[in-house]
């Protein structure tokens, strides 16, 4: 989950882009140090963005609301330092609570916020939430799309496809199922594989509180992938042990 950062850049779209200053500066930061940091950049550069991308008229002008999508085995909690950082720069934040039943719950849960929002939308997600993020962002009030060490599937992609031709993590053979099919980390496992560079008692927190995802939701596919539409950055982490870098680094 916690990570030291390697490289922030634009992925291919048909949208314009600009591209955000270097951030070189946020390599000593833990993950969710230079995920503060990260979140600030898209919000500063938000309106830039959105009027390069020319936006429905309804956002042109308007400050972005950023919404937040958690990954597997966290919650909307996941994201409180980067919230905190964000209403201190008087932005609107909402994160949204994934049930992670499957891709078609989670995205119904993220459209249902998106559409709350009178303002554009910055939309990211970690980990799991990449692929939700992929199909909800085709959303018309969705501007921008953030994927922070997450999967960002193709139209016909799963994540497991987008896992299959690389390494399997050491994690998976871990987890543990459940009669229902939800995957459960060990709890003395998971700040090992998960946290690993977050204090201890954080660790075991994240351990404790931990919102297992039911594993058919891997296999489920996108149909339309927003980064193709929507201008979009990939913040690669070159320490990650959930999702490998030369994963990251692909999509």
């Amino acid at each position: 989950m916690n990570t030291p950062f390697s490289t922030f850049h634009p992925m291919p779209s048909t949208a314009k882009a600009t591209t955000l200053p270097a951030l070189a500066w946020l390599a000593t930061f833990r993950r969710h140090a230079f995920a503060l940091q990260l979140m600030s950049a898209v919000a500063a550069y938000a309106l830039p963005l959105i009027a390069s991308a020319e936006p429905p008229p309804h956002a042109r002008g308007a400050l972005p609301t950023v919404v937040l999508v958690h990954g597997a085995w966290a919650d909307g909690s996941s994201w409180n330092h980067v919230i905190a950082r964000l209403h201190a720069r008087g932005l609107t934040v909402v994160s949204v609570q994934n049930q992670l039943n499957s891709l078609a719950d989670d995205v119904a849960e993220v459209q249902r916020v998106i559409e709350r929002q009178a303002a554009p939308v910055v939309l990211v997600g970690h980990s799991w939430g990449g692929t939700v993020v992929t199909q909800a962002g085709n959303a018309d009030k969705v501007a921008a799309l953030v994927y922070i060490a997450a999967f960002a599937p193709a139209p016909g992609e799963s994540t497991n496809d987008v896992q299959r031709s690389h390494p399997l993590p050491g994690y998976v053979p871990l987890l543990q199922p459940d009669p229902a099919g939800y995957l459960w980390f060990p709890q003395d496992a998971l700040p090992t594989w998960f946290a690993q560079d977050v204090p201890r008692r954080e660790g075991r927190l994240l351990a404790t509180t931990q919102n297992p995802i039911r594993a058919s939701a891997f296999d489920d596919k996108v149909s339309q992938a927003a980064w193709q539409s929507r201008p979009s950055w990939y913040l690669v982490t070159d320490q990650d042990k959930m999702i490998y870098p030369d994963l990251q680094t692909k999509m």
